[in-house]
């Protein structure tokens, strides 16, 4: 008996077929294979693709940090650049920028744009996350009509938590009101070293001899 043959199908065809094949996953279906919000565990995060773990732990709650702005990025780069340049020149540690998970306690993890990470405790750095870092750079995302900002959570929440963690130091640079706020932790507070505006240079007390211009760090030249 003759096998019958199924004629094949037009280009138009083939294409519709494989576009059906390769139909993805609804998000809202994906979403479902995930914790709900709040429910969260250190082990959930640290399972999350790498892909996608640009985001901070706390709580139990995912928190996505805000998408950064051009302003942002430059003074980030001026900071980690200026900063890698003493720390690597004297061999004092380690510098990292964001992204990167830092572990403050277990279920805690942020997402600092700049963290150091002395070499007497370098035992804290790990390849998927690092411990408490020494000194601790943010730079604040400003309010807009289509984001909130980030200046409650640097000054407020994030504030303590690298506090009672036991950070260091911590830069608050302010690229909106131009100014860069040096903190420095005694007896488990922070405490404000000096606020420098444009005229003015930013100083580490940690590291000793690492000053910055803020003008340098905040304003670029066209």
């Amino acid at each position: 008996m003759a096998r019958s043959i199924k004629p094949p199908l037009s280009p138009e065809g083939e294409a519709a077929r494989l576009r059906a094949r390769r139909q993805p996953r609804l998000t809202t279906q994906v979403a479902l294979l995930y914790p709900h919000q709040g429910e969260w565990t250190e082990s959930d995060y640290l399972t999350l693709p790498e892909t996608t773990r640009i985001v901070e732990l706390s709580e139990g709650r995912l928190v996505v940090p805000e998408m950064p702005t051009d302003p942002h990025q430059f003074a980030v780069g001026e900071l980690f650049a200026a900063l890698c340049a003493i720390v690597r020149a004297r061999g004092l540690g380690h510098v990292r920028v964001a992204p990167l998970p830092v572990r403050l306690w277990p279920g805690k993890f942020r997402e600092p744009d700049i963290v150091f990470l002395s070499r007497e405790h370098g035992d804290r750095r790990g390849e998927q996350f690092w411990g408490v870092p020494d000194l601790v750079v943010e730079v604040i995302s400003p309010r807009t009509e289509h984001s909130s900002g980030t200046e409650r959570a640097d000054r407020r929440e994030k504030f303590e938590e690298y506090a009672l963690a036991g950070v260091l130091e911590y830069w608050l640079v302010d690229s909106r009101g131009r100014t860069i706020e040096v903190f420095v932790l005694r007896g488990g507070v922070f405490h404000l070293l000096g606020k420098w505006g444009l005229g003015g240079t930013a100083r580490s007390e940690l590291l000793n001899g690492f000053e910055v211009s803020v003008a340098a760090v905040l304003t670029e030249e066209e």
